[in-house]
């Protein structure tokens, strides 16, 4: 049998593992953060992100400000 023939069509592309490596860190990073995106409490956990960004922000203006 080929080995061409049981590569896939990305490795057909770029032949290198380094360059594939950050893609794959990617994917599994979405792999186990997407599905949070879909759960029941989602909005609860984005609002408190979100005030935890507006409350870290807020206090890097104010340092560069005071």
């Amino acid at each position: 049998m080929d080995s061409r023939a049981s590569r896939t069509a990305e490795s057909r592309l770029v032949d290198d593992p380094a360059a594939w490596a950050p893609i794959h860190k990617i994917a599994g990073t979405l792999d186990k953060a997407l599905p949070g995106i879909f759960a029941a409490d989602y909005a609860e956990h984005f609002e408190a992100a979100r005030h935890r960004l507006r409350t870290a922000t807020g206090s890097l203006a104010e340092e560069r400000d005071g």
